[in-house]
């Protein structure tokens, strides 16, 4: 036991908050939750020993002896506490508004049994995937609530110990820890004593650090893992999407014509985008969310719009000018399309694709490509784009993409893209009503919904994969590794 392990990461983290935007990326090293996902997908313990669970409550069994990085004790109450604090719309914490339900919920707590008790205000399908996983943040760290953004509090393996701006930044073991997924320790032979988090934009850069041993885990999405076959590294594959692709739909910019969005998604050569995405021979995704995701189908292809979607361009209304461009009312149309290499090596790539292809159906393409904070920036606060090729590493719950696809907009949720789809609205409120993956059919035909009014385009099924140089470890769904499997090979 000792040592240090090094693992690379392509973006900043502005602030380590495990409720924020940026933050939860890194808060299973300092942070533990109710439950834990497996890398087999199933349910494991956490915090809690045992749960149960039906459509509209929960109850959460906590182990006993849990204590917090500052030596307190772990009470049902202070559990409670921060889940309340956690689903407080009024502290605008975007990160887990990212993972909670989309329903509002009640906790409750009894110190004597143990137990956290959530109820919810209306049924919803995946209560323990989705309250049962989110970080729980101490007493110390709620009462000031503001020091979260660069230190931490909470009841995981390791503690924050330094940090840089841009990295990298310091994690430390805690002694006696004893509470991981399946009762999982932090005193086993090879367990790390420092985790560093090194900020490396370059996956070329990440991939020659590998092979020298200047880090020793790192995630590689894109070509550069051809070089990396062959070098004993341990590997472990992440099912992905590639390039979830959004459209401002917001009132006053071009794409809340509906006609428009399914025209340009029409023209789009899928295959030829997931082949740039991939790097290679790609696959057109099928669906928004990644191939081992809970009700995952192929629902794109039979529902995206087609090429016939450009014919109805004129009867909208769309005609070109003298110079071939598309205009309405004597308006071009000009697209501000925005992507980031942060986000994956190849998407730049393939929002060039989609300009070259939109330029020849007569729009003007503003291409730009920026930092992963400014292609952020310009979702959540000023919306000025008109397409964002994002990328998601497809969540295991359909679920968890309701916020951005219904609700409020950044003001007050995350549908920053401004979608308004009653059809899919529907079908998610059927979905909700049915436990488990009983509510897998109108999970998916909400997808189909928002893929036939163009709301939405992932452009390639694909993998990343999880090297590790001298170092071994555990993948939960996601590609998040699990602090506690970690283990040094000298």
């Amino acid at each position: 036991m000792g040592g240090t392990v090094t693992i690379a990461t392509a973006s900043e983290t502005p602030s380590f908050h495990p409720y924020s935007q940026f933050g939860s990326a890194l808060a299973p090293y300092a942070y533990d939750s109710l439950v834990n996902m497996a890398p087999d997908g199933r349910v494991a313990s956490g915090l809690a020993e045992k749960w149960r669970a039906g459509a509209t409550s929960a109850s959460f069994t906590l182990r006993k002896g849990v204590t917090c990085s500052d030596g307190a004790i772990l009470t049902a109450s202070g559990v409670a506490r921060s889940l309340r604090y956690a689903s407080d719309p009024r502290n605008r914490l975007v990160g887990a508004r990212a993972a909670l339900p989309g329903v509002p919920f009640t906790v409750s707590a009894d110190d004597a049994a143990r137990t956290v008790s959530v109820r919810m205000a209306s049924p919803y399908s995946f209560i323990v995937r989705t309250i049962g996983l989110v970080p729980v943040v101490c007493p110390a760290g709620l009462a000031d609530p503001g020091a979260l953004d660069r230190s931490t509090e909470g009841t995981g393996p390791y503690v924050l110990s330094g940090y840089t701006s841009g990295g990298p930044y310091l994690f430390t073991r805690r002694k006696g820890y004893a509470w991981g997924p399946r009762g999982a320790t932090n005193a086993a032979a090879g367990q790390p004593e420092r985790i560093v988090v090194s900020v490396v934009p370059q996956e070329s850069t990440v991939a020659n650090l590998l092979l020298t041993g200047g880090v020793n885990i790192a995630m590689v999405t894109g070509p550069d893992r051809a070089r990396l076959t062959g070098h004993g590294l341990a590997t472990a594959q992440v099912p992905t999407v590639v390039g979830l692709t959004f459209f401002n739909e917001r009132t006053g910019r071009p794409l809340s014509e509906p006609v428009l969005r399914q025209a340009l998604v029409g023209a789009l050569d899928r295959k030829g985008l997931a082949n740039v995405a991939i790097g290679g021979d790609g696959t057109p995704a099928s669906h928004l969310t990644a191939a081992d995701s809970v009700c995952h189908a192929d629902v794109a292809a039979g529902n995206l719009p087609s090429q016939s979607a450009v014919g109805a361009l004129g009867a909208a209304g769309w005609t070109k000018n003298a110079r071939g461009r598309l205009v309405k009312h004597s308006r071009p149309l000009r697209l501000r399309l925005l992507s980031s290499a942060d986000f994956g090596s190849t998407l730049p790539s393939v929002a060039e694709l989609m300009a070259a292809t939109w330029q020849a159906l007569g729009a003007d393409v503003d291409l730009v490509s920026e930092s992963s904070n400014a292609v952020v920036q310009a979702m959540y606060q000023s919306g000025d784009f008109d397409v964002v090729v994002g990328s998601s590493p497809g969540p295991p719950l359909p679920a968890q993409l309701v916020p951005y696809f219904s609700g409020s907009p950044p003001s007050g949720g995350l549908n920053f893209a401004y979608v308004a789809n009653r059809a899919y609205d529907r079908f998610v409120a059927l979905a909700l009503r049915a436990p488990g993956t009983a509510s897998c059919a109108d999970w998916n035909r909400a997808a189909a919904a928002l893929f036939r009014s163009a709301d939405a385009l992932p452009i390639a099924d694909g993998t990343s994969t999880v090297y590790g140089y001298r170092t071994t470890f555990a993948v939960a769904p996601g590609g998040q590794i699990v602090p506690t499997s970690i283990r040094l090979h000298r």
